[in-house]
């Protein structure tokens, strides 16, 4: 076989397979019913609900919920100082627009995320992390609680232990060295879908602003959870500046209408969603494409039909 013909026949494979996803992805937003319901496709691990946003009278200092939401627990700063060993280095996993990631271990002997940052006390703070952390899908990372102490701010998630999509794409640790196979990305690809559609099922819709292959993340099972849902609204809301996220206008996962005039929509959330299915599919990385020496993104690769 011929190095011409074969390269037609990959080029071919890999633009069925692209196809094929977007066509599960479409189908699947589609069909769905708008009032999703309450069975196992709802929770982290295990079958809980789901909880629409709605504007709560507080009452006290830590407001009320509906009687069959979550509330978000309140964590002690001494708990999550041992948790992390005082937030020592050597917990570190990594550092996001929120601030600084620390893996800790409670005393209860869950593992999980804290995010921590800079920050006074502030209602609005809780206000947004009592509604996020009402929010249970088994393909979205659940928000588990908060603590303001100290000048601090942080947010408590679940641990998902195998890292994000972007780590296996194309990562530097050793979790990147195991290439993804082609059932694993479809899984990734569905779940991920199936994530976002339920923000963008609750009403009123949450759009996730932040979609990116990096705030993918996948469990010990392969299972794609969407993680920083509603992060943006977040900063929106508590700093006095504005969100920390910024725009960046050279941002492939940014739809355009973003980018030149920060219009988010669920359109720029199926946007940078469709970027995500590039990365996933082509293993190329789109943030890393536009530093070439042509200028172009991994979109316009895909317009033309040719990878970097």
């Amino acid at each position: 076989m011929s190095r011409t013909l074969a390269a037609l026949l990959g080029a071919a494979a890999g633009a069925v397979a692209l196809v094929g996803i977007v066509i599960i992805f479409l189908w699947f937003c589609l069909s769905r019913d708008r009032n999703i319901s309450r069975t196992s496709e709802t929770g982290s691990s295990d079958p809980s609900i789901q909880v629409g946003r709605v504007e709560l009278p507080l009452t006290g200092t830590f407001g009320s919920l509906p009687p069959d939401s979550r509330e978000a627990r309140r964590f002690l700063m001494e708990e999550l100082a041992l948790a992390t060993k005082d937030f020592n280095d050597i917990n570190l996993i990594g550092e996001g627009k929120f601030g600084k990631v620390y893996k800790g271990l409670l005393h209860d002997g869950m593992i999980v995320a804290i995010k921590k940052r800079n920050g006074l006390p502030s209602q609005e703070f809780f206000e947004e992390v009592r509604y996020l952390s009402s929010i249970r899908h088994r393909n979205i990372v659940s928000l588990l609680g908060y603590c303001q102490e100290n000048d601090q701010q942080m947010i408590i998630y679940e641990y998902i232990p195998n890292g994000s999509v972007s780590s296996h794409l194309y990562g530097t640790s050793q979790v990147s060295r195991e290439k993804l196979e082609f059932k694993h990305r479809l899984s990734i690809a569905l779940g991920a879908a199936k994530g976002l559609s339920h923000l963008h099922a609750l009403s009123p819709r949450l759009i996730h602003k932040g979609f990116k292959t990096v705030n993918v993340l996948v469990d010990e099972n392969f299972i794609a959870k969407v993680a920083d849902a509603g992060l943006y609204n977040l900063l929106a809301r508590v700093d006095v500046a504005g969100s920390s996220f910024g725009i960046m206008a050279d941002d492939a996962f940014l739809a355009p209408e973003v980018r030149e005039f920060r219009r988010f929509s669920e359109k720029s959330d199926v946007y940078s969603f469709a970027v995500f299915l590039l990365e996933l599919v082509s293993g190329h990385e789109a943030m890393k494409s536009q530093s070439s020496e042509s200028g172009e993104n991994i979109v316009e690769w895909a317009l033309v039909g040719l990878w970097p």
